[in-house]
């Protein structure tokens, strides 16, 4: 092989590193996925952690802006108002209200598959679902309200679609309820159907059956 074309081969393979290295750092900016990974307690903690800004260094991806007191009150409030509520109860405009609250805060999108048509947990995905509880046991996180979205993919009605991932959102809850002990008041369960594809260029992809756990930075008057 002749100097040139050794040259020439480096030039892509580095060029290669740099786009998957490129790419890794525009995935986490969207928000932690480990969807079809083994992902562990650490890993959830880790991105529900709530990112911290360091005066005179610009915030990370997932740093949280700064907002004046009144509107804190008023996303205080909202989520004060979503405590208890019955997920199926929750308005259009409330669903949206949730999504974009959350849309700044820390997150992670976990692959947990569920039976065919069905809001019970598969075998497979309870690992993760176990993984979650420890995470959201820990201390770090004590008081945080959670908000617990369930997703579908792109197959099917809206309706039936829509339903599907509100029971499934509920099954995460009651589970992490009744075998970890946390706090049903802590967890705002919201279900989106198949309204927020992760791959909306790909309906019927696995990746958009998922379930996404919120870290809304919010405390209970108790953990206060």
């Amino acid at each position: 092989m002749t100097p040139g074309i050794t040259t020439m081969t480096q030039y892509f393979e580095r060029f290669a590193v740099r786009a998957a290295v490129l790419t890794a750092m525009l995935t986490m900016s969207a928000g932690a996925a480990f969807a079809g990974e083994a992902v562990s307690a650490d890993q959830i903690l880790n991105a529900l952690k709530p990112k911290s800004v360091t005066r005179g260094l610009t915030a990370g991806p997932q740093a949280a802006p700064q907002v004046d007191a009144a509107t804190q009150a008023k996303q205080a409030a909202f989520l004060d108002s979503m405590r208890n509520r019955k997920t199926r109860s929750l308005s259009l405009g409330e669903r949206e209200q949730i999504a974009e609250l959350a849309a700044t805060k820390p997150k992670i999108d976990l692959e947990i598959q569920f039976d065919y048509n069905s809001a019970d947990i598969s075998k497979t995905s309870m690992p993760a679902v176990q993984e979650l509880g420890k995470a959201l046991s820990d201390p770090n996180l004590k008081g945080s309200t959670f908000v617990v979205a369930g997703h579908t993919d792109g197959i099917g009605g809206e309706e039936f679609n829509q339903g599907l991932s509100e029971r499934r959102a509920d099954t995460i809850k009651r589970y992490l309820v009744d075998k970890f002990g946390l706090t049903g008041q802590d967890l705002v369960t919201v279900g989106y159907g198949k309204t927020k594809l992760k791959d909306a260029a790909n309906p019927a992809d696995p990746l958009n059956r998922r379930v996404q756990v919120v870290n809304m930075e919010a405390k209970t008057a108790a953990a206060k």
